[in-house]
């Protein structure tokens, strides 16, 4: 499985320019994907720098044929520019098993800036893995105490899922919502975590994660995925777009790829084949 993660800034480049179509050739560019992730996409947010006012998740998907694309909405509320979206697309041209979105903690924090967060999951069933649940997510940036109980949660999700593929359910095939779900332990967690493998979130991941770049790259220090060209929220170089992966994929990591040139987004895309 070849999979890329990004986070967009809604499809904004360094230039101000929005435009799908760069983020799609430019993953392109960096891997011919099975799934593509990617966060902060936005669906009529015209005020957002470069003007975001158009439905992205319906421009990405007539750039993907052959893809499946599944959108969860971390914002979903209705002002005066009608109703808004935004959160994270899975797009993958894989069979897909199931599909879950999962709302993210969100305590209060007062007086600091924040949104709400999620988790997307969906099983698609590899050939040479078989079930795989992709997780990708956009951890809180301003809050550390929302972005600790969203790692947390993470954690937790995966420990539920392995609890459930461990004692599955009673079988059914009787067509009801009830019927046989593909649980398994095999998952890829990606995203945007807005924390430093030096930070106390990193840690509690691990605890039910190994992180893609040391299975690939041994202790060799994180390549900067932010703060590369534009220098807006730091003038330092930091990694904060991760994959992670479940212990039973931890030997099967082939590959870890990070395009440090391109500045269609302020993030760095991340490139990672498992197999």
């Amino acid at each position: 499985m070849k999979l890329v993660t990004w986070n967009t800034q809604w499809c904004c480049g360094n230039d101000g320019i929005v435009s799908p179509r760069r983020i799609v050739d430019g993953a392109r560019a960096l891997a011919d994907f099975d799934v593509l992730c990617l966060q902060e996409i936005a669906v009529n947010y015209p005020r957002l720098l470069g003007n975001a006012g158009h439905d992205q998740v319906a421009l990405l998907g007539a750039l993907l044929p052959g893809f499946q694309l599944f959108f969860g909405a971390a914002v979903d509320e209705f002002t005066a520019e009608g109703r808004q979206r935004f959160g994270n697309l899975v797009a993958t041209r894989l069979p897909v098993l199931q599909v879950q979105h999962h709302a993210l903690p969100y305590p209060a924090d007062a007086g600091v800036r924040s949104m709400p967060r999620m988790c997307s999951v969906v099983t698609v069933a590899d050939p040479a893995l078989g079930p795989v649940r992709v997780m990708t997510t956009h951890l809180e940036f301003y809050s550390r105490a929302q972005r600790m109980a969203q790692a947390c949660a993470l954690r937790d999700l995966h420990l539920a899922a392995c609890e459930q593929a461990d004692a599955p359910p009673l079988p059914s095939g009787d067509g009801s919502p009830f019927q046989s779900k593909a649980h398994t332990a095999n998952a890829i967690l990606c995203g945007d975590f807005n924390l430093a493998p030096t930070d106390p979130e990193y840690p509690v991941l691990q605890e039910r994660f190994v992180d893609a770049w040391h299975a690939v790259h041994g202790d060799a220090p994180h390549t900067p995925t932010f703060h590369v060209h534009n220098h807006t929220y730091s003038p330092v170089p930091a990694a904060c777009d991760f994959v992670f992966v479940s212990d039973g994929l931890k030997h099967k990591v082939k590959s870890l790829r990070i395009d440090s040139d391109t500045q269609a987004s302020d993030h760095q895309p991340v490139a990672v084949e498992i197999g």
